[in-house]
Order: structure tokens, then C-alpha cells, then sequence
């Protein structure tokens, strides 16, 4: 089992900042790549990014590129989310999640093994 926990939402004005965290717990010896994806409210879950816990190699949905930066720390079993130059548009719940295997699907939701909570992004201006 893998265990992911979500953090770092909240309220931020447009052309603000957040970054969020995901902290892995159980087998995250397994598990390949970590994604984020967001559901805003009567949406589809859409896919945000992933990154790959050996070499870090990233990736990035459209809307994300020179915005939203996927990092990792190995360490401490925990990937981010940094998130710049927010647009009321990015109002969404983020989800972490966990792709065991490296032949994963990373851009989609069903490449995925496990998922976190979700943590609430809401524009406040």
C-alpha cells in the first residue's frame, strides 16, 4: 500500500503563488513516477504533470508549461507543486497520485495506482 497526503492549498489572488506538497508513505520503493492532477468543479480530473522519482524527468499539460514546476525530493518521499502566475481558471482540487510501474500511462488518470485526498486551490480575487 501506498499512502499519499496532500498539503499547501488555499486561498491565492490571481498572479499569486502556492506550492503544494505530497508526502508518500508505504511501498514508494515501487513506485515510479508521482502525477498531479486537478478537478475543478463540474469538470473532468485533468492532468497536471508528473515527475519520475530516479532521474526526475518531468512533464506538463499545456496549461502548465512556465508556470507550474513538479519537484522531488527523494529523501523525504515528497513531490511538490509549485504553481506561479495563478489564473482564476486554476481554481481546482489537486490530487497527487503514485504510478507503480514505469510502463504507467503517466498523463492520464488510469496509469495511476493510488491517490491522495485532494487538497482545495481557490482564486480569491
Amino acid at each position: 500500500q501506498v499512502q499519499l497526503v496532500e498539503s499547501g492549498g488555499g486561498l491565492v489572488q490571481a498572479g499569486g503563488s502556492l506550492r503544494l506538497s505530497c508526502a508518500a508513505s508505504g511501498r514508494t520503493f515501487s513506485s515510479d513516477a508521482m502525477g498531479w492532477f486537478r478537478q475543478a468543479p463540474g469538470k473532468e480530473r485533468e492532468f497536471v504533470g508528473y515527475i519520475r522519482w530516479s532521474r526526475g524527468m518531468t512533464g506538463y499539460a499545456d496549461f502548465a508549461k512556465g508556470r507550474f514546476t513538479i519537484s522531488r525530493d527523494n529523501a523525504k518521499n515528497t513531490v511538490y507543486l509549485q504553481m506561479n502566475s495563478l489564473k482564476p481558471e486554476d481554481t481546482a482540487v489537486y490530487y497527487c497520485a503514485a504510478a507503480l510501474s514505469s510502463q504507467a500511462l503517466v498523463t492520464e488518470s488510469r496509469g495511476y495506482d493510488y491517490w491522495g485526498q485532494g487538497t482545495q486551490v481557490t482564486d480569491s480575487s
